[in-house]
């Protein structure tokens, strides 16, 4: 293969097509309301923007003004980093974008990082870089989550440059605490960052025996810290050891049966990915027998393995990687990158020695014609996520996932704005966009962010349906508790069963406001009342 060559100009105009990409893809998740251009992130991401407005305006890290303390987010410094935007004199239909354009540059900072790394592994090889630039730089679900909002775009270039640090420590057999203080930081933007952590140290301390005391010390040491400090730091803010999602999503529900969707939910991912341009890669790693590419593969092996621990992620149907394997897609390409030189090295070898006049002009001749035209097929094959036409969704055709919902989202929340008063309350399933833009105190209906939701039992389903019908964070609600007992001034949403939900509404007044139904409660004292019967009818 060629050493460098044009690989950096080829670089260059990938970054830049990137660039275009990525701003065209935030200008598709936008939308117009009432003339004004609205910029939303993806709603769990807005959850954490709830949080950093409330701080950056002075009521603390917390969902709702002078509600309690609960640890709704589990990305403590991104969402400081979003508490510092939120201090610039910027409009909340533009804040998101701010977001969103930090989050396009640590997108193409990651591409630097996966460049270096690949250039590393192989060798300078021009095809293993560039491809693998390519690959991570247009991937659907690694630009969805980090450029609709989610830490993911931090986490990825942290995770590919912690790679890098540690495949340069297996190569020369020495010490380095860079790898460990890469992803001790990284914990503070993800806290389950500690799963990468971890496995990075045993896997250094095995793979480096020279120095496996310093390596456990280390980093044993450096996660422990990290632990200790986060805890001490929740538990003297909320109150709690760990933040509210981790109840919500993994108590109250048997372990075994969250397994089970995990692995289902995982096999599906691999399977729609192609099972053969996933077993490739570590099929090389097992003919290879090289420590840095074990590394790579054991890295992205972990991710894989998390994600079956937690049952998988609330949108597999979707398709593609998730938000938890997704960080580690730039190291998975960079690994099958490598796969797809060494396999294209063999077969040439093969072709040329079976027939070495014709053959050989022939590879000479089309060679990079037939390498081009592998790894477009690999690019497109990778972006059908959920089949052929997510491949419309990938041109950006038509918009991002849940951009039409969150406009309607952030309809209801000028709604609702309009409607009630400054102190009303309002009832909320997406917990995120409709709380930030509503500006009104909220009651989480599914527990996201709030303590008693959060630790109930969650729903099941019976019969065999129940081996993969763990749904994250969607399975705790308490219509009793929410409505009947909290009687917040507006039901925005309710989730699944309405029927159990009407027991507990008969104080409240259906009426379709701004082309949405809302439940009012009667005689509330906090709802223009007048604006509301001149604008609809009980029903």
């Amino acid at each position: 293969m060629k050493k460098n060559g044009g690989s950096d100009r080829t670089f260059t105009l990938i970054a830049l097509i990137f660039c275009v990409y990525a701003a065209a893809f935030i200008l598709k998740t936008s939308f117009v309301i009432g003339g004004a251009r609205y910029f939303s992130l993806f709603d769990d991401a807005m959850i954490s923007m709830r949080y950093a407005k409330n701080l950056a305006s002075g009521h603390g890290l917390v969902w709702n003004p002078g509600g309690e303390r609960v640890e709704g987010f589990t990305n403590p410094l991104w969402t400081l980093y979003m508490a510092a935007l939120h201090l610039l004199p910027v409009a909340t239909t533009k804040m998101s974008l701010l977001v969103q354009a930090s989050a396009a540059l640590l997108l193409l900072a990651n591409l630097f990082v996966v460049k270096r790394l690949a250039e590393f592994v192989s060798g300078s090889d021009r095809f293993v870089a560039v491809t693998a630039v390519l690959l991570t730089a247009f991937y659907l679900p690694l630009n969805n989550w980090g450029l609709q909002g989610m830490e993911v775009c931090a986490l990825a270039p942290l995770l590919t440059l912690a790679v890098l640090r540690a495949g340069g420590c297996l190569r020369a057999r020495e010490f380095s605490a860079a790898p460990f203080m890469l992803l001790a930081l990284a914990t503070f933007i993800r806290v389950d960052m500690v799963v990468p952590f971890a496995g990075l140290v045993l896997f250094l301390a095995a793979g480096v025996p020279g120095r496996r005391r310093e390596y456990l010390a280390w980093g044993m040491g450096l996660l422990a810290a990290v632990v200790l400090v986060q805890t001490a730091l929740r538990m003297w803010y909320y109150g709690d050891p760990l933040p509210n999602s981790y109840y919500v999503k993994l108590t109250g529900y048997p372990a075994v049966l969250r397994w089970t969707r995990g692995l289902y939910v995982t096999l599906v991912f691999l399977w729609r990915s192609n099972w053969a341009l996933v077993l490739l890669p570590f099929v090389v790693v097992l003919a290879a027998r090289d420590r840095v590419l074990a590394l790579l593969g054991a890295v992205f092996g972990v991710q894989v393995l998390y994600s079956v621990y937690v049952g998988g992620d609330a949108w597999e149907s979707w398709g593609g990687a998730n938000r938890y394997v997704c960080i580690a897609m730039p190291v998975f390409f960079v690994l099958l990158s490598t796969g797809l030189a060494r396999t294209g090295a063999f077969l040439k070898r093969a072709v040329v020695e079976a027939s070495p006049g014709a053959a050989a002009a022939f590879v000479g001749r089309h060679g990079g014609r037939i390498a081009c035209a592998v790894v477009l097929l690999v690019l497109l094959n990778f972006n059908a996520i959920y089949g052929p036409s997510a491949l419309v969704e990938w041109l950006l055709l038509k918009p991002p996932l849940h951009v039409d919902d969150n406009a309607r989202m952030v309809e209801r929340a000028i709604a609702v704005r309009k409607f009630t008063t400054r102190e009303a309350s309002i009832a909320v399933v997406w917990d995120g966009a409709i709380p930030y833009f509503a500006d009104r105190y909220s009651v989480s209906v599914l527990g996201k962010n709030d303590r008693r939701v959060g630790r109930m039992p969650m729903r099941r389903v019976q019969g065999p349906a129940g081996l993969v019908a763990f749904y994250p964070g969607h399975l705790k609600w308490d219509y009793s508790y929410s409505f009947g007992e909290l009687k917040p001034d507006v039901i925005v949403q309710v989730w699944k069963r309405p029927e159990e939900a009407e027991r507990y509404m008969a104080g409240y007044m259906p009426f379709r406001l701004y082309g949405y139904l809302f439940h009012i409660r009667e005689n509330s004292p906090n709802i223009r009342w007048d604006l509301v019967r001149s604008l609809a009818v009980p029903g």
